[in-house]
């Protein structure tokens, strides 16, 4: 089995180590010094080196060499033990598998013992931020005051979880994450010593994919070594799954033309060809991210084909930037809820919908097609035609009074999820606006989102919730409450629809 690259390129002394210099030069100044602390807190993103810098105090403060500025010298015996993975004093611990308050008193029991091979027992505690709460108290006296021979190791990327307990008993050292360039540099001598073919761009995409994370960067650098083929921005898009694709370009352009219709198709179209939904909002975003890059004289940093540069072109001259700024923030949004597994597509249904509510007030630039601003004087109202029409309501006393309906709404919903949880997220979007006669009024802010609600499993189960809850039995009617127009025949001019008019609203549109 061949070793990953990742392993087998970890630093082994401090020269190797890139990125964390002010780390780096305190440590090898405490070797010398021979003020070595009993307690290190590491913290910082992963794949900075945290667990790297660990092993590297653990092997320097155990070197035999007489130089101590030449400590770890890498020939020892100490030294080879810790490489090889041999050195009994060196105890590594996952706290995400030894969580328990148990699991620290075994550990405490243990600590008393005098190392076996080397001057001092290091005790390298990973991701230590998962340890529950008792484990933490557990900790802290043998934190505070441990054994002459012990050095304690703390490493997380959550150190906002540590107790500030734990923290005030430790030295603690930030790591950061590496820039670019830095990551490129080392991805490119990992490709001379292997041997390996690869673009410059496609090396640049890696480092940009890791985030800061030079682990991450050399994995995936692994991951695209094993295509047997040579490294190319291409190869590199495809395997990572960031090549911007047709379906984010479909639906760019259906927010720009002001479609829905083409919006929710092209995305129901790639669900339903086994794409999934987080990974096509986050392209979304990687491609706005694009036009704001372009829009702010940065185009050089875009990492893209020819044709999609081309196309990211003009669709920053479509768009405004504070315009593009806000589609980021709703599609961001859905690359990171994790309410739509019940119904993948309803958080990009739903980010869709936000956006084309949203005016691009500003317009775009000079040089290219104007989106027009939707109006937005007062409320707006789209009423369900089918009500207008029937009178249902008009001269008859409200079942119940809104505000019981409102009160209670919380109750309702709460009844609904279990079996319904795509009902209930639906009605978080809503706002009841008012009882006539038997009929509750639901307002939504899109009609995209009063659509997905307006379905007969969903009107049901809510009216049976109501029921359940209120014990008046209530026929639920959807409307819109962003739109503009004039007050339909029939409609009752002291209801909400008549209030909405009164403060600027008007109707353009009248359901079926």
């Amino acid at each position: 089995m061949s070793q990953a690259l990742y392993r087998k390129y970890r630093p082994q002394g401090w020269a190797e180590v890139v990125g964390q210099e002010h780390v780096v030069q305190t440590l090898k100044n405490a070797i010398v010094a021979d003020r070595v602390a009993h307690a290190y807190l590491f913290a910082g993103p992963r794949g900075t080196g945290k667990t790297t810098l660990a092993r590297l105090l653990a092997k320097a403060v155990n070197c035999l060499d007489e130089d101590k500025a030449g400590r770890p010298c890498n020939k020892c015996e100490n030294c080879k033990a810790v490489n090889e993975n041999r050195f009994l004093d060196l105890i590594e611990i996952d706290a995400a598998s030894n969580t328990s308050v148990d699991d620290v008193r075994d550990l405490r029991d243990k600590i008393n013992f005098s190392p076996s091979q080397g001057r001092y027992k290091i005790y390298i505690i990973d991701e230590v931020h998962m340890l529950s709460t008792a484990a933490f108290n557990a900790l802290l006296k043998t934190l505070e005051e441990p054994p002459p021979h012990a050095i304690f190791i703390l490493a997380t990327t959550e150190i906002h979880k540590i107790p500030a307990t734990v923290l005030s008993r430790c030295q603690r050292h930030e790591f950061r994450r590496l820039p670019v360039e830095e990551i490129v540099l080392q991805l490119k001598s990992i490709i001379k010593a292997e041997k390996f073919q690869a673009d410059e761009d496609a090396l640049t995409a890696i480092a940009r994919q890791a985030g800061g994370g030079l682990r991450d960067a050399i994995s995936l650098l692994d991951q695209l070594a094993s295509a047997g083929a040579k490294i190319t921005l291409q190869l590199t898009q495809t395997v990572l799954g960031t090549a911007t694709s047709q379906t984010v370009l479909d639906l760019v352009a259906s927010v720009r033309d002001r479609k829905p219709a083409a919006g929710l198709d092209a995305i129901h179209r790639a669900l339903d060809s086994g794409a999934d939904a987080r990974t096509l909002a986050r392209q979304i975003v990687e491609y706005l991210r694009g036009l704001m890059l372009i829009q702010l004289g940065n185009g050089d940093q875009v990492e893209a084909t020819r044709d999609v540069r081309e196309r990211m072109k003009l669709d920053a001259k479509s768009f405004s930037t504070p315009y593009v700024l806000r589609l980021m923030k709703s599609f961001n949004g859905a690359a990171v809820d994790t309410r739509g597994g019940w119904q993948p597509s309803l958080s990009l249904e739903l980010a869709l919908a936000e956006v084309l509510e949203m005016p691009d007030e500003a317009g775009a630039s000079d040089s290219g097609p104007k989106v027009a601003p939707t109006k937005q004087a007062g409320p707006t109202v789209l009423y369900q035609k089918a009500e207008a029409e029937s009178g249902q309501g008009q001269g008859t006393e409200a079942a119940i009074s809104l505000e019981e309906v409102n009160r209670s709404w919380k109750d309702i919903r709460a009844v609904i999820k279990p079996a319904h949880p795509g009902t209930e997220a639906l009605l978080n979007s809503c706002k009841p606006m008012e009882v006539r006669g038997d009929e509750l009024v639901l307002g939504f802010q899109s009609d995209t989102v009063r659509a997905l609600m307006d379905k007969p499993e969903n009107l049901d189960a809510t009216q049976k919730a109501i029921a359940d809850v209120l014990g008046v039995s209530l026929k639920v009617k959807c409307a819109v409450t962003n739109a503009k127009g004039k007050l339909p025949p029939h409609v009752s001019a002291d209801g909400m629809v008549a209030t909405a008019l009164d403060h600027g609203g008007e109707i353009v549109d009248v359901q079926e």
